[in-house]
């Protein structure tokens, strides 16, 4: 079942190409459905709302935010 448009997800493994790291925060803003497992394209933002990247990932690499969750900043920089 495809996530919905719009909805904030979290990454759960670095993306050192792009400086992303795990627990970073993302927006899906486009599915790609395949025979194996569906795609996303995502649209991270820094914390002042400005578009830093737009990636695409397998539906394995994020999950959905909880209530239980808060958001978190750091300085961007190259994941480790």
């Amino acid at each position: 079942m495809a996530l919905e448009m719009f909805k904030m997800v979290t990454l759960q493994e670095d993306i050192p190409e792009y400086k992303l790291r795990r627990g970073d925060v993302a927006t899906i803003v486009e599915h790609h459905p395949t025979s194996d497992e569906d795609g996303y394209s995502l649209e991270v933002f820094n914390a002042i709302g400005e578009t830093i990247a737009v990636v695409t990932v397998a539906e394995s690499q994020i999950k959905l935010l909880t209530a239980n969750q808060v958001l978190h900043a750091r300085v961007l920089e190259e994941a480790v």
